[in-house]
């Protein structure tokens, strides 16, 4: 079974930064893409970045720039660097499988807070 723990979030000035973790268990890297998603108050869940088997990474238009998604194979570890960030990256951020629709279960995911 797919056991996703995400960590790292936190409460954060307007400009400032945050480094997310996901340590993941049953999911082999070199076979699956991974992917941060988030969950803003009162909105739908919303892929912010991948990571595929192979290591390309692509990233929403609203994030590109500022957030950057690795991986730590040995680890099984999947990362978010976040800088610049602002109040509308406010939400709950959880790492899975991508895409989206072969989710089984989600983590607890971890509140991100933006702050002006």
């Amino acid at each position: 079974q797919v056991q996703l723990v995400e960590s790292g979030g936190g409460l954060v000035q307007t400009g400032g930064s945050l480094r997310l973790s996901c340590a993941v268990s049953g999911v082999i890297f070199s076979i699956n893409d991974m992917a941060w998603y988030r969950q803003a108050p009162g909105k739908q869940r919303e892929l912010v970045a991948v990571i595929t088997r192979t290591g390309t990474t692509n990233y929403a238009d609203f994030v590109k720039g500022r957030f950057t998604i690795s991986r730590d194979i040995a680890e099984n570890t999947v990362y978010l660097q976040m800088s610049k960030l602002e109040s509308e990256d406010t939400g709950v951020y959880y790492c899975n499988k991508f895409p989206q629709y072969i989710v089984a279960n989600w983590g607890q995911g971890t509140q991100v807070t933006v702050s002006s």
